[in-house]
């Protein structure tokens, strides 16, 4: 940008203020400049152009239709001037608000305990943490990043796996000690079997006997869109729930919950995925709370994560 261009950009930032403001005064205090500096400003402006912009009068200052054209024009240009340097400056440090989706569950045991020591490393970054078990839709600006389990459905955005996780079969103590331990999965017919109640999720468990997969339909008094709901029915006694490993392990580890039927676990595993626009355009916060995440949720941040209580 050569010195001339630099001058009238500050030339447009200055007549942008008159125009704001209704006077020279108006916009040498937001400008830092004197009334005279403002007026000799848009002489110079007008001396160049060889156009009137402002009809000056001891009351107001008005627009002529050549000043609302500049105006319209050195707006726009001052705005493209700013997104550039933010660009810019979001790429060196990135800044600004990420919003985030996650899963309750998954986002209460797996996501937010990892958000402290990202917002430290990037202090310019606003998190944003939106957990629910509904779908969001991130192609629809919903979320800059949502964190799904399961299958990923066909689409435009880019998805980067982050983790996997099992799941265990639980109950209580107190829950076994009335109505038994069940020893093979058909027993669960005698059992209430707290569930999913997603319309994708079916009311059917998963089990693995002599190396044949097969699934056992099972049924309940009681249904939730929560796994940490589920699981603190079973903390609390209700019945049996087949829940997902991370929110597990101290509960199990403490006797307050006690896995059933391990010798029939088929050991499949739920992927985890962190959903989002890509491109050349993402911004930098997105890149690296992705990044971020990548990194953290591996196997060993998973089993140092807060716990069922």
């Amino acid at each position: 940008m050569t010195i001339g261009s630099m001058d009238r950009a500050r030339e447009l930032e200055v007549f942008c203020a008159v125009a704001d403001g209704g006077s020279f005064s108006a916009a040498g205090r937001r400008l830092s400049l004197t009334p005279s500096a403002v007026s000799r400003t848009l002489d110079r402006i007008e001396a160049r152009l060889g156009a009137r912009l402002l009809l000056r009068s001891t009351r107001a200052l008005t627009l002529t239709s050549e000043g609302q054209a500049y105006l319209s024009a050195g707006r726009r240009i001052l705005a493209d001037l700013d997104e550039a340097e933010e660009a810019i400056a979001d790429q060196a440090s990135p800044r600004g608000r990420i919003r985030v989706s996650a899963a309750v569950s998954h986002g209460r045991f797996c996501i937010v305990p990892l958000l402290g020591e990202f917002v430290r490393r990037f202090p310019n970054i606003i998190v944003d943490v939106n957990l629910s078990d509904g779908i969001v839709d991130v192609a629809a600006g919903q979320a800059d990043v949502a964190v799904r389990g399961g299958p990923l459905a066909d689409s435009a955005l880019t998805a980067r796996r982050l983790s996997e996780n099992g799941r265990t079969i639980v109950a209580s103590p107190s829950y076994l000690a009335r109505w038994g331990v069940p020893e093979r999965p058909e027993d669960l017919h005698n059992h209430n079997c707290l569930n999913f109640s997603f319309r994708r999720a079916e009311p059917v468990w998963p089990f693995r006997r002599d190396g044949t997969d097969y699934a056992l339909k099972v049924r309940g008094a009681i249904e939730a869109n929560s796994g940490e709901t589920l699981g603190q029915l079973a903390l609390d006694g209700i019945g049996i729930a087949r829940v997902g490993n991370f929110g597990l392990g101290d509960a199990i580890a403490e006797g307050r919950l006690v896995p059933l039927l391990e010798s029939f676990n088929p050991g499949d595993k739920e992927v985890f995925h962190a959903v989002f626009i890509g491109g050349a355009n993402m911004p930098a916060r997105v890149r690296v709370f992705v990044d971020y995440l990548v990194e953290r949720m591996d196997d060993s941040a998973r089993k140092t994560s807060p716990r069922v209580r």
